[in-house]
């Protein structure tokens, strides 16, 4: 039930302004939202603001520390790896090839998933029955392991870590969409619609979709989050993006015999998909808040 408050608040305001400012009240949701904002300009002007080029190499630096250690240099704010290269100008460059790269596999499974998964939602009998155990036995594959299986056959580029993550997050996608739709077709309101005389086609765009807009929020950070994860994975085992280029799984990958003589060359660009991972949580899970609150 909404308090009197959120409910006043409700009627006086549109659905959108609503959630907006639901979301802005909720501290944790706000610098996720923000943070997404940053990676989202990362990915697009980050190489053109890096201090450096993305392969310059100042012999004499290698393996500097970050600026505020000891043995730093305030020209490497977070130091160099083993080859002299600016490790931050490599980090900026390096959030299209990980964020960015998962954004767009995300965007793209979400889209083919959703379509798919609302198909199958509104079939019933063998048909129905039988894509709802197809997609049970690709789930109880890990996607990182399709991912691998995938890579192993097209070659180590990442486009080709790109669709294949994309295909480990589709059957996922499809799965949670294909029961939500199915459940949801069976409540009250879409029975009362029907005996209305409404279309399949109306019920679906003015009825369910909306109601089922917070698990497409959930599903759609979560599986962002993976794909950062599992892109990022894929560059690490060195399946996905190839050096020199500065995906930070990749960067993770080469540094990692680094690690007990420069371990911040590992950890940067760890803490890079850390970060980036948290952030999308943090605003997937304000924004599952504010709509299911504004769906109440």
């Amino acid at each position: 039930m909404l308090s009197d408050n959120v409910y006043r608040e409700k009627k006086t305001l549109s659905p959108l302004s609503f959630i907006w400012q639901r979301l802005h009240k909720d501290i944790l949701a706000t610098v996720g939202l923000y943070g997404f904002l940053a990676l989202i300009a990362l990915t697009i002007v980050g190489g053109t603001i890096a201090p450096y080029l993305l392969d310059q190499q100042f012999m004499g630096y290698q393996l500097l520390p970050p600026s505020w250690s000891r043995h730093g240099d305030v020209s490497f704010f977070l130091g160099t790896d083993d080859l002299g290269r600016d490790i931050l100008s490599r980090l900026l460059n390096g959030a299209a090839p990980t964020f960015g790269s998962a954004l767009l596999v995300t965007l793209a499974a979400a889209l083919c998933g959703t379509i798919l998964g609302v198909i199958a939602g509104v079939t019933r009998g063998l048909l129905s029955a039988t894509l709802n155990h197809i997609l049970d036995t690709l789930l109880s594959i890990p996607s990182l392991l399709i991912a691998i299986v995938v890579v192993a056959f097209m070659g180590p580029r990442l486009e080709h870590a790109m669709f294949a993550v994309w295909l480990a997050l589709l059957p996922r996608m499809v799965h949670t969409i294909y029961l939500t739709v199915h459940e949801e077709l069976e409540k009250e309101y879409v029975i009362a619609a029907r005996l209305d005389g409404a279309t399949t086609g109306y019920i679906l765009w003015g009825g369910l979709l909306p109601n089922i807009a917070p698990v497409l929020v959930g599903e759609f950070t979560r599986s962002l989050s993976m794909a950062i994860m599992d892109i990022a994975a894929l560059g690490f085992l060195n399946l996905g993006a190839q050096l020199p280029s500065p995906e930070w799984g990749a960067m993770m990958g080469d540094s990692l015999e680094l690690v007990y003589v420069a371990p911040w060359s590992v950890m940067l660009p760890g803490g890079a998909i850390l970060i980036s991972v948290l952030l999308v949580n943090l605003l997937g899970d304000g924004l599952y808040r504010a709509i299911s609150t504004g769906d109440e």
